[in-house]
């Protein structure tokens, strides 16, 4: 299977494939200690996003799904990212094959709505092959919950990933 990110808009965003020209913005993003604080990940430097980046692109490739860039549609400004994935997570719980959804925000965007807006376009666009999705949050994470909560999602299970509690919701398509 070889597919591309189709390019999804909102209201206020753009959701898009990655390229590699988009490294930088990704870099400082992801080495921002606030961004990575819930994710049980320190920051990260630039090989570490380049990795993801080719994870990202690789998704789409072998999945027919993955990540997506978020921008402000007005400024075209960076916003982060939010897509579905299957990472092949090491834990005790299993996801039967069901995608799971994820979203990572640049500081500056948090509490603007943005992660619900995108994900809402995500979910609406994977909604016809991908019924059910499932996402991993920390309990402390509470703006990731409130995202979680608006987009429908359900705890399903709790489960211990990687020495930290994560808490695994699913959501069914309406």
């Amino acid at each position: 299977m070889t597919a591309s990110a189709p390019t999804l808009e909102t209201e206020r965003l753009t959701l898009r494939g990655y390229r590699v020209e988009d490294l930088d913005e990704a870099v400082a993003m992801w080495g921002d200690p606030e961004v990575t604080r819930y994710l049980g990940a320190k920051p990260s430097g630039r090989e570490d996003v380049w990795a993801r980046l080719l994870r990202y692109l690789g998704h789409w490739s072998v999945a027919g799904y993955g990540f997506w860039l978020v921008r402000e549609r007005a400024t075209g400004r960076f916003v982060g990212e939010c897509g579905l994935a299957d990472f092949k997570r090491d834990l005790a719980f299993s996801f039967d094959g069901a995608p799971e959804a994820g979203w990572v925000l640049a500081t500056w965007s948090h509490g603007r709505g943005y992660a619900t807006e995108a994900m809402t376009a995500v979910l609406a666009w994977s909604a016809a092959d991908h019924p059910r999705t499932v996402c991993l949050i920390r309990p402390e994470n509470t703006a990731s919950l409130r995202v979680a909560a608006k987009c429908g999602y359900r705890e399903l299970a709790r489960a211990d990933y990687k020495g930290a509690e994560a808490l695994v919701f699913e959501r069914t398509a309406r």
